[in-house]
């Protein structure tokens, strides 16, 4: 019996959809966002997998991977987010049902790292405001635009996994000192990924840059609040392209505007996009991009391929996946696969 896989047109390297229909143990389903609900509903009802868009923002309310859509779908067995984010998933509802979460980690690491540099370099050269006076013929000295190198920097990692050790190995290469925080990695670990280990308020005073590389959880929502930012080291710059709402945006627009950080590159907000009048935007020491840290070719090739050579191997040989979210849900599942797909 083939077990049936649903994804909605959200853009996908065509690579996904080829390896899908290749394999004898999958059937795709493609739905349409602007399809007739009820359509949609009966496909989902009836799925097995469901490959979701992993930018919450992108999907519709009533296609996230909610305790509501899960009762609507009693035959699903897996939910594969398209990146390494998931926050569109409930990831406790599904473990309780006995359904797998599994996520593409690493598939933009080196993407991601190498824009997280960008944002620093920008930040610090003043890239993106020479850019901004030359177009607007609006000039004054050079010197007005004197930035500061990166050379010799501390710059200090909010989670060492794919990203940030990626990142960290950048930063080395440039000259700058690497330390970093991240309790779910050994210390060891850390150290052989050339990232010293700090604990946190270690982190917040001795580093000159802060990046943020963890995922977006109950533990790390609002971690970068008010009291926070004031812990920072006076002129740090602070960089996230993590997700939005793990740092509090008007608690960085007002430690920004009252000079004791002295600047921000931001890939990820709280609303995606964020308001054409937001305060971040309109602050020249923010170097302000749209999630597309992780949006290259290559990458979206790797998010792509990945996920669906893991669905296939899940679902032609019970392979237990590599990229498994909630392990806890593996028993329950397997009792459950056996059951709808023998």
């Amino acid at each position: 019996m083939q077990a049936q896989l649903i994804r909605f047109d959200f853009w996908l390297d065509p690579v996904f959809d080829a390896t899908i229909q290749a394999s004898p143990a999958l059937a795709l389903n493609l739905c349409r966002f602007a399809d007739l609900e009820a359509q949609s509903w009966q496909v989902m009802a009836q799925a097995h997998a469901y490959h979701i868009c992993a930018a919450r923002d992108e999907v519709p309310d009533q296609w996230l991977a909610s305790q509501a859509l899960l009762e609507r779908a009693p035959n699903l067995l897996c939910i594969s987010s398209s990146g390494a984010g998931y926050d569109p998933i409930d990831v406790a509802a599904c473990t309780e049902r006995g359904v797998l979460v599994v996520n593409q980690s690493g598939c933009n690491a080196d993407s991601v790292a190498e824009h997280t540099l960008g944002l620093l370099l920008s930040v610090k050269h003043r890239i993106a405001e020479s850019d901004r006076v030359m177009r607007a013929a609006q000039y004054g000295t050079r010197e007005d635009l004197m930035g500061h190198e990166i050379k010799g920097l501390t710059i200090g990692l909010v989670g060492a996994g794919h990203i940030g050790s990626r990142v960290a190995k950048l930063a080395l290469a440039f000259g700058m000192k690497v330390i970093g925080y991240d309790p779910y990695v050994k210390p060891e670990v850390l150290v052989a990924r050339g990232v010293a280990p700090v604990d946190w308020s270690t982190l917040l005073a001795q580093s000159d840059v802060i990046s943020v590389h963890c995922p977006r959880t109950d533990e790390t929502l609002n971690l970068f609040d008010a009291a926070c930012f004031d812990k920072m080291r006076h002129g740090a710059v602070f960089l996230s392209t993590a997700r939005g709402g793990i740092h509090d945006e008007e608690a960085l627009a007002d430690a920004l505007d009252s000079g004791h950080l002295a600047g921000a590159g931001l890939d990820v907000w709280t609303v995606e996009p964020p308001a054409r009048d937001h305060r971040l935007l309109a602050m020249p020491n923010v170097v302000a991009t749209y999630h597309t840290a992780g949006v290259t070719h290559q990458a979206r090739h790797n998010a792509a391929r990945m996920a669906a050579e893991q669905l296939c191997e899940l679902f032609t040989k019970g392979t237990r996946p590599e990229r498994l979210v909630n392990p806890s849900a593996w028993p329950a599942f397997e009792a459950r696969f056996r059951k709808l797909l023998g």
